[in-house]
């Protein structure tokens, strides 16, 4: 029997076999009286139609009716089965091999097998999205894979233990593609009003227009420093072009939360390897803005990365009647990859001189200024009040470090970095912010020619 793998990714959900990409097709469904439609033919109708689609069906999947009142019949779980059901009327059917992203929860993972096992999608082992894309050791470093859905950003960091190993996955909210494309869109057509005169948000059918060639104008402001762009409409040609950093400065928000959750999950001494997918990499300045905040060294998967991982690597892990874990290592196929050296594996956000807390700037020396709640002759103290929840005697330590300013975390509570809590130690750059306790105390770290503390 022919053996698939798919990557449940509803940005692009993606099925291949031995000889390439067999299905790619968006997580969308155009809801009718009488009809269900999903994938591509639904999204191309997405922004004519916007009330009568869903696209969060695989990042929500339940068993719950939809909102909407005229399609409350209908559930999350309707709509996913409508797709895997359209999935395999393309590939037939046959065993496939699931690589899951982290939005996904062990509930919506149950119900989902629920839902396979209706259709004639028949799953044969599942996997981590993460660990099915990272083929190969990053030797000397610490990888972290990046790939965007949807609605959110998953950033998973890998173990190395002779194989990969998911160690942990942060997964940011609203920092998916379809906020992005909104962004993008905004530009694209103040740009249009400003030089033709001509508003394609105007009209349901100009602003698809606008979707269904974003993609081709994406990949020209990843690779130009401006995009000329044209639509035609009633019989008239209209033009625009759009600077290549404005798009970047459109994304800027969510590309520079994506950088801040990054850096949280690097401890101070790492090396990082960012590994992201093709989706992630052909959005224009997120590869340039992640090297530039956190370091290391890019590296980007090839189309279908993720689910051919799983194909090549899961074939002897099928369940036989039993029940189905979710595997979160897998051995190596491909020859390791020697990491970035140390010099250039750091970001380049500017090395703080000094932590600022309320009016007073304590420089950041070799010597580590301690921030705590209990007094101390062992070194500067920033002494914090002890009534105040979530602070111990000695929360955290600030100090430079090989040309770094660097903290590193001492409590049981934890210490925060951007609204991220640190795993033990992490580089701080000018314009971070760290939080302690609760609801705590809030530093920024600056640079400054004058001296205090």
């Amino acid at each position: 029997m022919t053996q698939l793998a798919a990557h449940l990714n509803d940005a692009a959900i993606t099925v291949v076999d031995g000889s390439g990409i067999r299905y790619r097709e968006p997580g969308f469904a155009l809801l009718d009286a009488d009809s269900l439609t999903t994938g591509t033919a639904a999204f191309r109708e997405a922004r004519i139609h916007p009330r009568r689609i869903q696209h969060r069906y695989w990042s929500t999947l339940t068993v719950d009716a939809l909102a909407d009142q005229r399609f409350s019949h209908l559930s999350a779980a309707d709509l996913v089965s409508r797709q895997l059901e359209q999935i395999v009327q393309t590939v037939g059917s046959t065993q496939i091999l699931v690589a899951v992203p982290a939005t996904m929860s062990a509930q919506n993972l149950g119900l989902f097998l629920g839902v396979a096992a209706e259709t004639g999608f028949q799953v044969g082992a599942m996997v981590d999205a993460a660990v099915a894309a990272t083929r190969r050791e990053y030797a000397g470093a610490v990888p972290v894979h990046i790939d965007i859905s949807l609605h959110a950003t998953m950033l998973s960091r890998l173990a190395q233990p002779g194989r990969v190993q998911l160690e942990k996955s942060e997964v940011l909210d609203g920092c998916g593609t379809y906020a992005l494309f909104d962004a993008w869109l905004k530009v694209i057509a103040e740009a249009f009003v400003q030089q033709s005169r001509f508003d394609p948000l105007h009209t349901a059918e100009t602003e698809q227009m606008l979707v269904d060639r974003l993609g081709r104008w994406l990949a020209a402001a990843a690779s130009s420093d401006a995009v000329p762009m044209q639509i035609e409409y009633n019989g008239t040609e209209y033009e625009a072009t759009v600077e290549s950093l404005q798009m970047i400065a459109a994304a800027s928000p969510i590309y520079q939360a994506i950088a801040s959750t990054l850096r949280s999950l690097y401890r101070a001494d790492d090396v990082p390897a960012l590994q992201i997918t093709d989706r992630a990499a052909r959005l224009p300045g997120l590869a340039d803005t992640l090297q530039a905040r956190v370091g290391g060294e890019i590296y980007v998967l090839e189309p279908g990365a993720t689910a051919r991982g799983a194909l090549g690597r899961l074939q002897d892990a099928t369940a036989e009647g039993g029940s189905i874990a979710l595997q979160k290592q897998l051995p190596w196929d491909q020859a390791s990859v020697a990491a970035p050296t140390a010099e250039t594996s750091t970001g380049n956000g500017g090395v703080p001189t000094h932590i600022l807390f309320g009016d007073t700037a304590w420089a950041i020396g070799g010597s580590a200024l301690t921030i705590g709640s209990e007094q101390s002759n062992d070194g500067r103290l920033m002494l914090l009040d002890s009534e105040m929840p979530g602070v111990s005697r000695r929360h955290c330590a600030v100090r430079a470090v090989k040309g770094q300013a660097v903290i590193e975390d001492f409590s049981r509570y934890g210490t925060f970095l951007n609204g991220h809590r640190i795993d033990g130690t992490a580089v701080l750059q000018v314009g971070d912010s760290v939080q302690v306790g609760t609801p705590g105390y809030e530093f920024r770290l600056i640079t400054t020619d004058e001296q205090h503390g």
